[in-house]
């Protein structure tokens, strides 16, 4: 008798992970010429590395209607003026906001947060040199503005690329800070 009782719980066990699992954002991870490191969740955000100006006509047809760049000018490789130009010319929101992992600027944060979560900045493409600081981005707005649970959205932020135990420090201080 006792075993009937158990299969409705069995069931009802491997309904809730099976629901659990749908909402999960898959993260996808493309090859898109002239972008390096790029990886989407679904058609909410895109993070990634280093990317050219030749690059944002390709990243407008595939949906986006912003570009979030957290490069600093003078990193090697960023052509920040260039990349507003063919943003502009691809019809893309350029969004410039210099973020520096040695100095951090938690108003740089509150910026991100700000332009992300405006309705026509959305979806958003975001990079950096690797893509470290675009999923850290991420990461703090799924915990903040999303309300998860710290734990999903850094395992979500991994898989888009936050690789750095440092930045994960940085996100979680940032998060503790203003009120999680």
């Amino acid at each position: 008798m006792k075993t009937l009782g158990l299969i409705p719980c069995l069931l009802a066990t491997g309904l809730c992970i099976a629901v659990g699992t749908a909402n999960a954002q898959p993260v996808k991870k493309s090859t898109v010429p002239g972008v390096v490191n790029f990886a989407q969740v679904e058609t909410t955000v895109a993070c990634a590395g280093a990317t050219t100006p030749e690059s944002l006509a390709e990243i407008r047809k595939m949906g986006f209607h912003s570009v979030m760049d957290l490069r600093m000018a003078s990193e090697p490789g960023a052509r920040i003026e260039e990349e507003a130009a063919a943003a502009k010319a691809a019809g893309i929101n350029f969004v410039h906001l210099p973020f520096n992992e040695s100095t951090p600027d938690f108003g740089i944060i509150d910026q991100f947060l700000t332009a992300v979560t405006d309705p026509k900045n959305q979806p958003a493409f975001i990079h950096c040199a690797s893509g470290n600081r675009a999923a850290m981005m991420w990461f703090i707005k799924r915990v903040l503005v999303d309300k998860w649970e710290v734990d999903r959205a850094s395992e979500e932020a991994g898989q888009l690329g936050m690789t750095k135990a440092s930045l994960k420090t940085l996100a979680l201080n940032y998060i503790q800070s203003h009120g999680k």
